[in-house]
């Protein structure tokens, strides 16, 4: 199937164009080499995702993930590193679901679930690099 047609699915189905973008784009997708932190979870739909963390003093100096996913787990996967990347690892903790929400502009109701593992996964490697760093 070519791009044009994936968009005008995507778009047919809920997704809004910045969703898209992250999806076909691939924005942070891979690993970090020797990351600070890391981990692995599977949501309650079977997705799993990896959040790969490198932190400067407290700011987040890369972050990067890979999963087996849907389009809405991909694109609040990738809306996470970008609203995270460069910020103090206490803003990063404040990142909301609706926070994310309304960056994407718009996912299928029925996919909120993802934007919501997405999010875990975010607090779950700086609580992972945190852990790390008080032993």
């Amino acid at each position: 199937m070519d791009k044009k047609n994936i968009i005008r699915l995507l778009k047919k189905s809920g997704y809004s164009d910045i969703a898209i973008k992250y999806y076909l784009e691939e924005i942070n997708i891979g690993r970090i080499e020797n990351p600070d932190a890391q981990i692995e979870q599977t949501g309650v739909c079977g997705d799993t995702l990896q959040f790969f963390l490198k932190v400067n003093g407290d700011i987040i100096q890369d972050i990067k993930f890979q999963a087996t996913s849907c389009v809405a787990g991909l694109s609040a996967c990738s809306a996470v590193t970008v609203l995270v990347g460069g910020k103090t690892l206490k803003e990063a903790k404040k990142l909301t679901k609706e926070d994310l929400v309304n960056h994407l502009k718009s996912v299928p109701r029925i996919k909120t679930h993802c934007v919501v593992l997405a999010l875990e996964g975010l607090i779950n490697v700086i609580e992972n690099y945190e852990s790390r760093k008080r032993k």
